[in-house]
């Protein structure tokens, strides 16, 4: 199983995740490309220490909000939004390559994410961006959504992913933000719940059903309070049951 964090979500002076300390535990790093968070040297400090340590870079890519850190719903035209995307991946490759490693995958966030679970159209606009910016990398997304399929279809990696720290509806989908119970919060809990993905392919949904979860990836957020402590839960709990740690093949 690989473990994925988001790294490097400052911005100039101001500071969000525990990128060193993450970086000690996960296996892939998705480093925020400067469109929802992230600046130049917050890129290329996450970088070099990603790369000194055998972590997989991976792209963040957000709809351009800093002010609602990537999280508010945006109507960006297709062709536009394929040309943002390009834009961050190839932001981040420089520095990637010039720690002596490289962009391996692409991974939306926020409301970018939610919206290419469904939408044909942004999806497609998405992956549109993976492909001008070249390398072909990887994909993160959903299980089973738009993202991925259209990924696939265009001969790229798709990398089914889960989230430690998420609730699920019972559609196998996250529940959004602005509802209750959405982050949870208990470590305890995220625990268990990674462990019953990694082992089961599932997890209990906020309804109280169990839902199917095939995942090769497992997200810890790297904003949430404490979040490399927890992300260190993870990995020696997945470890115990004799879950390999190890970035996807």
């Amino acid at each position: 199983m690989d473990l994925n964090a988001d790294l490097g979500e400052g911005f100039g002076r101001w500071t969000l995740t525990e990128d060193e300390a993450l970086l000690k535990c996960v296996t892939s790093a998705n480093v925020a490309c400067g469109f929802h968070a992230g600046d130049a040297s917050v890129m290329r400090r996450v970088c070099d220490t990603a790369a000194e340590r055998g972590v997989r870079i991976g792209a963040q890519v957000s709809y351009r909000d800093l002010a609602g850190f990537g999280r508010r719903a945006m109507d960006v035209p297709a062709e536009e939004l394929t040309a943002e995307i390009a834009y961050q991946i190839g932001a981040l490759r420089v520095f990637a390559e010039a720690a002596g490693s490289t962009v391996s995958y692409v991974k939306p966030h926020g409301a970018l994410y939610n919206r290419v679970v469904r939408d044909e159209e942004q999806a497609a606009a998405v992956v549109a961006g993976v492909l001008l910016a070249g390398g072909r990398p990887a994909v993160l997304g959903l299980p089973g959504s738009r993202l991925l399929a259209r990924a696939e279809a265009e001969g790229l990696t798709a990398v089914e992913e889960a989230f430690a720290d998420r609730a699920y509806t019972p559609q196998g989908t996250l529940v959004p933000r602005g509802q209750p119970g959405a982050v949870v919060h208990d470590a305890d809990e995220v625990v268990r719940r990674s462990v019953g993905m990694a082992v089961d392919g599932a997890v209990t949904g906020v309804d109280g059903g169990r839902i199917a979860v095939a995942a090769r990836s497992l997200c810890v957020h790297g904003d949430t309070p404490g979040a490399a402590a927890l992300a260190l839960r993870v990995r020696t709990a997945l470890e115990e049951v004799g879950i390999r740690v190890q970035a996807f093949a």
